[in-house]
């Protein structure tokens, strides 16, 4: 596969090149007498740019084939005199009611047979041709009116596929999933071959007997290759509808164009790499983990944007300014986050930043979702940390920050979307493990030792980096292990783990011993599983190693190790366990290059304390002792190392001290020395450096 070629959105005539700042504006909420408020107070705060019209089909065409674009005009026109551009919506993310009244048919079926009515959002099926019309109509009209606009700088294509109506199990979808088996297998004896329908009596005789995953009794297990496709049938069938959108859009008005992806350390429900290929620019709405993981798992999931966008610029369609409205508990972001959350993304390679939305609804179900202009006005923390923000990013850019890119790291933690689907199957040797958990504990872990990883997806270029994280990659295809293997061979500096290479891409296991296709690669043999848990009365539930810390939920039994390998960790356990003494942590050579086994689920507080002695052993440098751990660092660069810049955030809820080499830009909860050259960040504080 090959990426479209990389567009990005173009400031206004005019006007020169900036960080986009803004967010979704729906004016059709409100009276049009609040628009002018509205567009005063984005000057203000320095917005630039606003997404619009993404749920407004209803307002668009009222009627079947009665189209409106008054409001919407007049809307767009006050914006672009007022130099803020606008990023437009197709408006196809929801379907009005009069659609869904005279076509049933559209709505998406769940896997009980029960229809999703209208009522909230995205109650359309991506496999229906009728809907499929209607949605291809509209952006047709879109594309059509506004062809000529000059303050329309790109397309927003729907809005946030799969969040929603990731499934359908309609007649509709079982029609294209039977279509896409016979495209992707050729035969039905394949279709057999990959999802091992020997077992249990599945066997099927043509295209016709294949059905989706439906309901199949409380306590029974779907097959397990079916459902791996089932899952890929979906991204793809949303994907197609996408393109579809995408290019009746660019046939009449060709701007460059995206659809924002949700991109985050457990949001793995479409394979957003793929879609990747398919997109101008990447865009991604991410909303923040309460809570300690916090500030780690959002930079980890924009580096995971920028390995998606293979370091291109990409955009942040949506984050938060506070609290959202989705979750049980609705918690604000602390005190200085709005900032330094903002610039954790622009840091990680996000030229354009962007929340939802710009004011807050006054109904809705979504009236309790923070916004750029709160309930309680202009006069808020809120708005003013906006125009903070704003001014930081006008700074930012005059400074240069455009023409650089995030600095590619030493170390890649590889992801993938098809790992995490196997690890979700019911029938695994634990339900406590998911593959989406280990690449965060390993970025985490790396980030307390003085290493900001690059997160990089398995089709990704990573095997360019110095070294290597396969973290619970439960999926090696055979293109995958020739991979890892010549990066090895190579000299390549590798880390495996636990639940790594246990499967093919058709999830059949790799025989022989695990993990199948590289045990000699890692230069250990393990024969079985060592699941741990508390549900039954003295069931093992850890384990401790002996370099200090303690495994929960798995662990191998590695039962040989190669010559060419030593032990680094071994378990200390009671006899009867069959543990003690056991290899826990290995290093191999292999080829030209060293590869690192680690048998057990460490999580982050283990991976930490274990990663200094392995990272010695590979020979694999880490910053220095003193700020080890407390601050993140991510530096953007130019090619030319003109432009060169360095943020440090506060990983932690005291004061950090750094050193600070180059010129301060912006500093949010941060005091500056600049006699000693040194810095004093304040918990979620930020300093921006340009050397």
């Amino acid at each position: 596969m090959e990426h479209r070629e990389f567009k990005w959105p173009q400031p206004l005539a005019g006007g020169k090149p900036r960080i986009w700042y803004g967010g979704d504006y729906n004016p059709d909420q409100w009276p049009e007498e609040v628009w002018d408020e509205d567009v005063a107070l984005m000057q203000k705060a320095g917005v630039n740019l606003v997404s619009v019209a993404i749920f407004s089909w209803a307002k668009l065409e009222p009627e079947e084939g009665v189209y409106d674009f008054d409001w919407l005009d007049r809307v767009i026109d006050k914006l672009g005199k007022a130099g803020i551009a606008v990023d437009l919506a197709s408006g196809t993310a929801s379907p009005p009611m009069w659609m869904t009244q005279a076509h049933p048919e559209i709505l998406w079926v769940d896997y009980r047979g029960d229809v999703c009515q209208p009522g909230a959002r995205q109650h359309w099926r991506a496999t229906s041709p009728v809907f499929l019309d209607y949605a291809l109509n509209l952006c047709r009209k879109m594309a059509e009116h506004y062809k000529d606009n000059p303050y329309v700088v790109s397309w927003h294509v729907s809005n946030e596929y799969g969040c929603h109506n990731r499934f359908d199990y309609s007649e509709d979808a079982e029609r294209a999933f039977q279509k896409w088996c016979e495209k992707k297998y050729g035969t039905i004896d394949a279709v057999n071959d990959a999802w091992g329908t020997a077992f249990w009596a599945q066997r099927m005789n043509n295209f016709s007997e294949i059905i989706p995953p439906r309901f199949i009794g409380d306590g029974n297990f779907m097959n397990p290759g079916k459902l791996l496709d089932w899952k890929r049938f979906s991204s793809d069938a949303l994907l197609d509808f996408y393109k579809a959108e995408r290019d009746a859009l660019l046939e009449i008005a060709p701007k460059p164009q995206t659809t924002n992806f949700m991109v985050s350390a457990g949001g793995a429900g479409i394979d957003y790499d793929k879609w990747g290929y398919d997109v101008d620019f990447v865009s991604n709405d991410h909303y923040f983990t309460p809570g300690e993981a916090h500030f780690d798992e959002l930079a980890y999931s924009a580096s995971l944007c920028d390995g998606i966008a293979r370091k291109n610029p990409w955009f942040l369609m949506e984050h938060s300014s506070s609290a959202v409205n989705w979750r049980p508990i609705n918690y604000r972001v602390e005190p200085g986050e709005l900032v330094r959350d903002s610039l954790a993304h622009l840091a990680m390679g996000a030229d354009a930043i962007c929340y939802f939305q710009w004011r807050q609804s006054k109904a809705g179900a979504e009236k309790w979702h923070s916004s750029m202009v709160p309930h309680a006005g202009p006069d808020s923390q809120i708005f003013r940390d906006v125009c903070e923000l704003g001014a930081d990013l006008n700074k930012l850019a005059d400074e240069g920050l455009l023409s650089t890119k995030l600095v590619k790291s030493k170390v890649a933690v590889v992801f993938d979307y098809e790992s995490q689907w196997a690890t979700e199957h019911t029938a695994t040797p634990t339900q406590e493990v998911r593959h989406w958990t280990e690449p965060l504990a390993w970025f985490r872990a790396l980030a307390d030792n003085g290493l900001t990883a690059d997160v990089v997806p398995v089709r990704g270029p990573w095997d360019e980096y110095e070294a290597v994280v396969l973290p619970s990659l439960t999926i090696l295809s055979e293109e995958t292990t020739r991979r890892v293997r010549e990066y090895v061979a190579n000299g390549g500096k590798l880390f495996v783990t636990y639940y790594t290479g246990l499967v093919d891409d058709k999830d059949h296991v790799w025989l022989g011993g695990y993990p199948g296709s590289i045990r000699d690669v890692v230069g250990v043999r393990v024969e079985e599983f060592a699941p741990m848990g508390n549900d039954f009365p003295g069931a093992m539930d850890h384990l401790d190693l002996d370099n200090g810390t303690v495994a929960h939920d798995f662990a191998d039994v590695i039962t040989s190790v190669a010559d060419t390998a030593h032990v680094v960790a071994a378990f200390k356990a009671d006899k009867w366990t069959g543990f003690d003494g056991a290899p826990a942590i290995t290093i191999n050579d292999f080829g030209d290059g060293k590869a690192a086994y680690v048998g057990a689920r460490l999580g982050r507080e283990g991976l930490a304390k274990s990663l200094p002695a392995l990272l010695e052993e590979l020979g694999i440098e880490t910053s220095a002792e003193d700020d080890r751990g407390e601050v993140l660092r991510v530096e953007r660069a130019d090619e030319t190392g003109e432009n060169h810049f360095v943020f440090l955030f506060n990983r932690t809820h005291d004061v950090a001290i750094v050193d600070v080499d180059g010129e301060p830009l912006v500093a949010s909860l941060a005091q500056v020395n600049e006699s000693e050259h040194t810095a004093a960040i304040q918990p979620n504080g930020v300093l921006v450096v340009k050397l």
